[in-house]
């Protein structure tokens, strides 16, 4: 992906936010020199993965296959497993109209994903097979808004703003804005995007950027690259 395209995306995505009433901590606004002058003491921001982060998953049409996410604050895995600390995660998304997140699941990752405002979510639902695959027979049993549902394999349920659906490990997982753009809203245990997303098709999780302007805003692939928060 362009950086230019990164930019706008950003740029974007902080008016589309603003216009729900929510509001980004303080590090969302950091440019790269913000980040710079404040150099040392931010591990709890780069090591959790904080911040802006958007994918086209490798397909090269972002607005098709795409989602652009501000992850707001997160644990680590090892205070799953010592039982402790902050276990807990919470993400701010965007999907555009009928832009799909693929098909994936989580071993790990307990969440709910919630429609914060705009049109209404709409998340496609498979159980795994005995071999990781896709059960097409089998109905997914889940939770909305504390309430079991049923939902056919392959089934879809649609999210008015205020709803939400609790996805547990080995709940295949597909979403998009149904018909417009959506705020989406995601309350999890500890997020690990290296080890715990497991897509039903190969795709590229983080994007290879081409640097054809400055960044507006770092995505959390930049920090490493660019020594930030060290």
């Amino acid at each position: 992906m362009r950086r230019s395209h990164l930019n706008s995306l950003i740029r974007d995505g902080e008016a589309f936010i603003r216009s729900f009433g929510f509001h980004l901590p303080p590090f969302a606004d950091w440019s790269v020199e913000d980040w710079r002058e404040r150099s040392g003491g931010l591990e709890r921001i780069v090591r959790p993965r904080l911040g802006w982060d958007i994918t086209d998953f490798g397909r090269g049409e972002f607005l098709k296959t795409g989602l652009l996410l501000f992850t707001v604050r997160n644990g680590l895995p090892e205070n799953l497993a010592k039982g402790g600390g902050m276990v807990y995660a919470e993400k701010i998304m965007i999907s555009r109209r009928d832009q799909l997140t693929p098909l994936h699941h989580h071993k790990v990752k307990t969440e709910d994903i919630i429609c914060r405002g705009g049109a209404p979510l709409a998340v496609r639902l498979f159980n795994l097979d005995a071999d990781g695959g896709l059960d097409r027979t089998r109905p997914v049993r889940l939770a909305c808004d504390g309430v079991m549902r049923e939902v056919a394999a392959g089934g879809v349920v649609r999210l008015a703003p205020g709803e939400s659906v609790t996805l547990e490990p080995g709940h295949v997982h597909a979403f998009w804005g149904d018909g417009g753009d959506t705020l989406i809203g995601e309350v999890s245990t500890v997020n690990d995007d290296e080890t715990d997303n497991y897509f039903i098709e190969p795709v590229a999780r983080f994007p290879t950027v081409d640097e054809d302007e400055p960044i507006h805003r770092p995505i959390v692939r930049d920090y490493a690259a660019l020594g930030l928060g060290v």
